[in-house]
């Protein structure tokens, strides 16, 4: 079975999201100053694996991303296996990894505001999604975490 051609929105908001996630290592890796000690690396470690599992969720989510709440396609493969919200928690991760790497630990407060935004948010897409596939759904969350 062929995947559905990506609709061009999909494309355009998927490019626009590489170019600021770029800007931001570019920021965090040529500008932000601080000596280059194991925790500035770890910072930078984190936000890169954090980007590249954002992005490849992104991919797998494919023409099923909305801005809000939809229920196009339950999606259960990839990284979408174990984790409902891949998107969710490895912006946090990103988020994360650029705090450690700036030094601010009063930022964290933008981490914690994230994590209930994301929570108010994932819980929002469970009812849609619960509403639209049902049994289907509520299996799926048996199964895989947040």
């Amino acid at each position: 079975m062929n995947a559905p051609p990506l609709r061009p929105n999909y494309l355009r908001f998927l490019l626009l999201q590489v170019v600021l996630i770029s800007l931001w290592l570019y920021v965090a890796i040529l500008i932000v100053p601080g000596p280059w000690d194991w925790v500035r690396r770890a910072g930078l470690v984190l936000m890169m694996v954090g980007a590249v599992l954002f992005f490849t969720a992104r991919i797998q989510l494919g023409n099923s991303f909305a801005l809000r709440a939809q229920a196009r396609e339950l999606v259960t493969t990839g990284l979408y296996s174990k984790i409902r919200n891949p998107i969710y928690v490895f912006s946090g991760v990103m988020v994360a990894g650029f705090l450690i790497m700036v030094r601010k630990p009063y930022w964290f407060l933008v981490l914690a505001v994230l994590a209930v935004a994301q929570i108010l948010r994932s819980r929002q897409e469970a009812r849609v999604l619960e509403a639209r596939f049902g049994d289907r759904y509520r299996e799926y969350r048996k199964h895989t975490w947040f």
